[in-house]
């Protein structure tokens, strides 16, 4: 990771923390993992809106590619933000875990969309999927 900061012209500082007493230390560690926990929750939060809006689209039969497009542009930005998190999450908390599973329940719905949405597209023009280009 420091070569990485260095090679874009970046500055590392590492420092180790600890406490002055086991109970400060302790502290920190717990200042560490709320926050940690936090932002778990808001991504986590933010999955269950992913799927919502995939319900949503799959209730109204919404089977375009320009939706297709968005709905995987979002699930892209809920994957980077997953790396993100993961990386910053040191002590690997439990919701680590629940987050991961989360994720995988948005690809899975997405999976299902896109292919409703193929499947709508199959049937709005017949034969478009064995047509060749010459």
């Amino acid at each position: 990771m420091t070569a990485l900061v260095k090679q874009a012209n970046g500055t590392v500082l590492v420092l180790v923390a600890d406490g002055r007493a086991a109970p400060d230390t302790d502290r920190l560690e717990q200042l560490y993992a709320d926050a940690r926990a936090d932002e778990w929750s808001e991504f986590r939060a933010d999955c269950g809106k992913y799927l919502v809006e995939l319900a949503s689209e799959e209730a109204k039969q919404k089977y375009t590619l320009a939706e297709l497009e968005e709905e995987e542009q979002s699930l892209d930005r809920l994957r980077r933000w997953f790396r993100e998190l993961r990386r910053r999450d040191l002590l690997g908390s439990e919701a680590t875990t629940e987050a991961a599973t989360d994720l995988k329940h948005c690809e899975t719905q997405f999976d299902t969309y896109s292919d409703h949405v193929y499947d709508a597209l199959a049937q709005r023009h017949p034969g478009a999927a064995n047509r060749t280009t010459e």
